[in-house]
Parts: C-alpha cells; sequence; structure tokens
C-alpha cells in the first residue's frame, strides 16, 4: 500500500497542508476505516506507508517519493510533515497517468483533485515496471532530472568558423524539409559556460548532426555526449579520414565544400531525417 497525495499547487519544504475533509478520497472504505482512529486518520499507521506527492496534472509536473513523518488536523486542516527520498529519481506525471491502473488509480480525476487517497498497491513495484530510473550525475556538466527531449529539435555540432555557415544553412534548409528545426550551441546564451548550453541543447535534442571535418576535437567531444544520452547522432564530413576509428561503424555522410556539395548534402540529409521521422 502507500499513500497518495495530490496537491494543486507545488510542495512546501518538509511542511504543507491538506484539508482534512479531502483525507481518505478515492479509498475503499474498509481501508479508510483501518487507517483510522476513530474519526481522525491514525497519523501513526499512515507513518508506515512509502508515500508518492504529486501536484495537478497530467503533463511534465513532478511527482516525488518520500514519507510522512507526523500530522496533525485542526480546525478543518491537516498539517502533514513530510521528506522526499533524494535517492528516488523523480516522475513526470505523464508516466504515472499512462500507467494509472498500475498505481491503482481508477479515475482520472484524481490527477486534478487536491486529495489523500491510500492505494492497496505496491508502490515500488508499479515504479519499477515504469521504468524510472535515476540519471547519472555528471561531474563536468548539469543533466535535468527529467529528460525533455523535443522531437522536432536538430542541434548541429560543427566548428565555430564563418567557414561552415553556409553548410549550416543547407543543414537547416534540409531540416526544415523534413520537418524540424536546427540549432547551434552560438544561437543561445542561457548559461554562464559555454559547455553548458552546449550540453543542454544536445539533451534536449531529438537528433544531433555532427560535422567531423577537420576532426575538431570539441566536436567530437560533444558526439560522445550525444551517442551516451542516447541521441540519434548522423556524422558528416569533407573528408572520409577525419571519422574516428571508433565510430567508423556508423553510416556517416560526406560532402563536397562548394554549391553542388551542399546541395547534395542537404538531399541526403533530408532523406535520413524524413526515415528518422516515420520511425
Amino acid at each position: 500500500m502507500f499513500n497518495l497525495i495530490v496537491k494543486s499547487g507545488e510542495w512546501a519544504d518538509r511542511r504543507d497542508t491538506l484539508g482534512a475533509d479531502r483525507i481518505f478520497e478515492s479509498t475503499e472504505r474498509p481501508i479508510a476505516l483501518r487507517y483510522k482512529a476513530g474519526d481522525e486518520p491514525d497519523f501513526e499507521q499512515l507513518r508506515s506507508l512509502p508515500c508518492l506527492f504529486m501536484v495537478e496534472g497530467t503533463g511534465d509536473q513532478i511527482a516525488r517519493v518520500g514519507e510522512l513523518i507526523g500530522g496533525r488536523v485542526r480546525g478543518g486542516q491537516a498539517t502533514l510533515e513530510y521528506r522526499f527520498d533524494d535517492r528516488m529519481p523523480l516522475i513526470r506525471n505523464s508516466d504515472v497517468y499512462a500507467n494509472r491502473d498500475a498505481f491503482g488509480i481508477d479515475d482520472a480525476f484524481e490527477f486534478s483533485r487536491n486529495h489523500w487517497a491510500i492505494k492497496e498497491i505496491d508502490l515500488f513495484q508499479s515504479l519499477l515496471r515504469l521504468g524510472s530510473r535515476a540519471r547519472q550525475r555528471p561531474q563536468v556538466f548539469r543533466l535535468d532530472d527529467i529528460e525533455r527531449v523535443d522531437p522536432n529539435l536538430i542541434s548541429v555540432m560543427m566548428p565555430f568558423s564563418t567557414g561552415f555557415n553556409a553548410i549550416y544553412r543547407a543543414i537547416g534548409r534540409s531540416a526544415e524539409a523534413a520537418g524540424f528545426r536546427c540549432q547551434r550551441a552560438d544561437e543561445i546564451w542561457e548559461r554562464a559556460e559555454v559547455i553548458a548550453d552546449v550540453v543542454a541543447l544536445i539533451d534536449r535534442s531529438s537528433v544531433v548532426i555532427c560535422d567531423c571535418t577537420g576532426r575538431n576535437a570539441n566536436v567530437f567531444y560533444e558526439m560522445g555526449i550525444a551517442h551516451t544520452l542516447g541521441r540519434e547522432v548522423i556524422p558528416i564530413t569533407q573528408n572520409e579520414a577525419d571519422i574516428p576509428f571508433d565510430i567508423r561503424h556508423i553510416r556517416h555522410i560526406q560532402y563536397l565544400p562548394n554549391t553542388e556539395g551542399r546541395r547534395r548534402l542537404a538531399v541526403d540529409l533530408r532523406q535520413r531525417l524524413e526515415f528518422l521521422r516515420r520511425k
């Protein structure tokens, strides 16, 4: 069993309130009676159950696993003391909603109502089936706890040189023709460090195009990040010898740095992107 506690707004730090009349909503009557002491909630018993703390919604809102430390009812309000378990991954409401039967949530209305229910479900088994897992936390840069991949976004990794601007424009045309949009890190300034913007852009992208021309060390580093994050990577190059040995088994697109070469690159990229769009 577990406590499902849903609030209309964000949870406060360690202590918050809930209308006492909302406790045991959407809870089977025999279970509710088991966790009452007279007419009041039996907080001592409720403390023994794990908690899933949610805010209302079925989208990118974040749910947290934690535990109830204590509580009391006074003046129609229940004051709860709790703590989140930082060892557990953050969970998107959309994932819980998509698997609501596994969490014992029979009525989708529960996602839009401030209430406290007890579910006769093993919370951790449900989370295990959900496949939630914490992301690794790199030391050099920061990743968001929850992936928010934009299915229409392509990031382009290439040397910061005016000599590649025409190539980038050709990539942009092929991306737009296939229903995508593309960005380079030099087009954004969201964080103090350049590498932070580069990584954030890769993390948001569904496809990463890497121009290996000239064996640029930064591009190779960024390609490694993209592979690690599980993004679809498309290597391109003017010279096949510039493709590192370790990734020569991955198909790449070779192009010439002239008008006809850029046109051919745009055609080849569009075909690849349209295939990825259909996957």
